[in-house]
Parts: C-alpha cells; sequence; structure tokens
C-alpha cells in the first residue's frame, strides 16, 4: 500500500477513557498518552469561571483597563523606543511592540540582551521576538498597579540609557552591563570584578531594585542557541546507582 496505509498498527493507537477507539478482538490499545483528547482540560474551565465570575460590566471594565494601561506605557516609552502598529489615531489596543532592531546596527545590542538585563531590574521578559523578530511585545493586562506599571517603564527607560552610553561611547560595546546580564549573585560577590562597570551598576540599577527584595538570576548568560540545537543530557553516569556492595564485591573477585 502507499505511506498512509498503516492499517496494521491500528491496534497500538492510544486510547482514552472518555473517547474510546475501536479495535478489533486481537488489538491491544496503550491507554491515555497525555491530557485530555481535546487539549488542556483546565483551559475551558478556567476561561467560564472568570467570564462569569467578573460578569459584562467586570469584563467590559477590565478591558478598558488593560487598554488604558497598555497605552499609559506607550506613551511613556515612546520617546526612548519606537512603537510598532499604531492604530490610525495613534493609540494600541491591549499590547504594544517595542522596536529593538536599530540597536543592532547603534550598539550591537539585540532584543535577547534587553530581555536578559530587564532580570537584574527584577522583571520576567515580555514576549520576545513575536510577532516581529528583534522585538519585545509587552503586554500590561489589567492586574498590575500604576507602581508596576511605572517600575517597568522606569527599567526601560534605565535600560535605553544603557544603550545609549554604548552608542556614545562611554561603555564598552562587548562587555556592558546589557551583553554581560543577567548577573548571579555568584558573579557579583566574587573576588574577581574585572567589568568597566561597577557592582552598584549590575546588580542595582535603580532605587527601587533593593537588597532586601532583589530578585537573583540562579546563572548568568547561557548559550541559547546551542542548547536549541544540541541535546544535552545532564543524566549522572550510570556508575553512579551502582551500591558500594557491588565495589566490593568487584574487588573481592
Amino acid at each position: 500500500g502507499g505511506p498512509m496505509d498503516r492499517k496494521h498498527l491500528a491496534p497500538f493507537l492510544p486510547n482514552h477513557p472518555v473517547m474510546p477507539i475501536k479495535v478489533d478482538k486481537d488489538g491491544h490499545p496503550l491507554g491515555t498518552v497525555s491530557a485530555s483528547p481535546w487539549g488542556s482540560s483546565a483551559i475551558l474551565p478556567i476561561s467560564w469561571a472568570y467570564i462569569k465570575m467578573m460578569g459584562g460590566r467586570g469584563l467590559k471594565h477590565a478591558t478598558e483597563i488593560a487598554i488604558l494601561n497598555a497605552n499609559y506605557m506607550t506613551k511613556r516609552l515612546e520617546k526612548h523606543y519606537k512603537v510598532l502598529f499604531r492604530g490610525a489615531r495613534g493609540y494600541v489596543a491591549h499590547e504594544f511592540i517595542l522596536d529593538t532592531r536599530p540597536f543592532k546596527k547603534s550598539a550591537n545590542i539585540e532584543a535577547v540582551d534587553v530581555a536578559k538585563r530587564l532580570q537584574d531590574y527584577g522583571f520576567h521578559a515580555p514576549t520576545m521576538s513575536w510577532p516581529v523578530a528583534g522585538t519585545l511585545m509587552i503586554e500590561p493586562t489589567e492586574s498590575e498597579d500604576k507602581a508596576e506599571l511605572d517600575r517597568f517603564c522606569d527599567a526601560m527607560i534605565s535600560i535605553r540609557q544603557e544603550i545609549a552610553d554604548i552608542e556614545e561611547g562611554r561603555m564598552d560595546s562587548r562587555v556592558n552591563p546589557l551583553k554581560m546580564s543577567p548577573h548571579s549573585l555568584t558573579c557579583i560577590t566574587s573576588s574577581n570584578w574585572d567589568r568597566p562597570y561597577s557592582r552598584e551598576v549590575a546588580a542595582f540599577p535603580l532605587p527601587f531594585v533593593k537588597p532586601e527584595s532583589k530578585f537573583w538570576p540562579t546563572i548568568a548568560r547561557i548559550d541559547d542557541i546551542y542548547g536549541d540545537q544540541h541535546l544535552v543530557c545532564t543524566c549522572p553516569p550510570m556508575e553512579v546507582y551502582e551500591s558500594p556492595f557491588s565495589e566490593q564485591k568487584r574487588a573481592s573477585s
């Protein structure tokens, strides 16, 4: 038969208690392989519960706040970054896209460098390189207060100043707070500090980043592309699983 003629494999199809697959008398279905047959069973109940608890007025209000938050942040950041895809009147919807592509030429800085540097300011990076490669898509939602929105904007403005330091020659294009980010606790407390910027700049770049509430990245920069393209096994070797008695037995024999 053709490439799709694989009827002899039918008995080995996965099965599911809510969607049984019929097999002949000799069939041996494998049982459930993963989750539910139509995707994550938690997605729809969560959405339904949110809609029911918010109600019509609540959903409208939450949407208005989400759009307001995105436009507020856009207004604060537009003087520092190029904003892509605005509406006819200059507004964005519930998310906005900052273009970091120009910095590749002016400062050797890419979106990933801004994303990693945000960790030093205490933020997980927003969506990177989607839907446009080399950009950051920021979606504040309705759930963050103004102080948190301002902290994020302050961090992005501070990072833009760090990029300007590279562009204008005050900082090296290879060894700088962005390229060397994120800065782990091990890195900051090491006796060997040979970078052209201070430990304070690395770990506490703005006043709101305080020692008592600092989020410390556990590791510094890793080679993301290498990890994507190579299988890296962190499994311990088989000898680790051998008991000391088996070693004694080998030695005596």
